[in-house]
């Protein structure tokens, strides 16, 4: 199998198991003198399996594609696609831990362990 048949095929096979729409998987390989560049191309509403939680999916993708391109000489980026327009949602802003709180710590300060 060459190089380009395993990093793209790999790719391919990896997010249409992720997936809840397989057929709108696609993989667009272009090379250059920085690398090989993927682009995947997914259906909007399987986002968020591919990204997954903190960004953690598209990070082990991205791991798995540099040791397949280490295997063969070659620099392997990922670059998942987002259409022109598309909205993420928006962030909660939490509330800082134990804001408005005042706590006394003159107990532990000059405390040595």
């Amino acid at each position: 199998m060459t190089e380009q048949a395993t990093d793209k095929s790999f790719l391919e096979f990896v997010v249409k198991a992720i997936v809840s729409t397989p057929d709108a998987v696609s993989v667009e390989r272009t090379v250059d003198e920085m690398g090989v560049l993927l682009t995947l191309k997914i259906d909007q509403s399987d986002m968020g399996y591919v990204i997954g939680r903190k960004g953690q999916t598209a990070q082990a993708l991205r791991t798995l594609l540099k040791i397949i391109g280490a295997k063969n000489n070659a620099r392997v980026n990922l670059k998942i696609y987002e259409p022109e327009g598309s909205k993420r949602p928006e962030r909660i802003e939490r509330p800082e831990r134990n804001s408005g709180l005042d706590i006394d710590t003159s107990s532990v300060d000059d405390l040595r362990i």
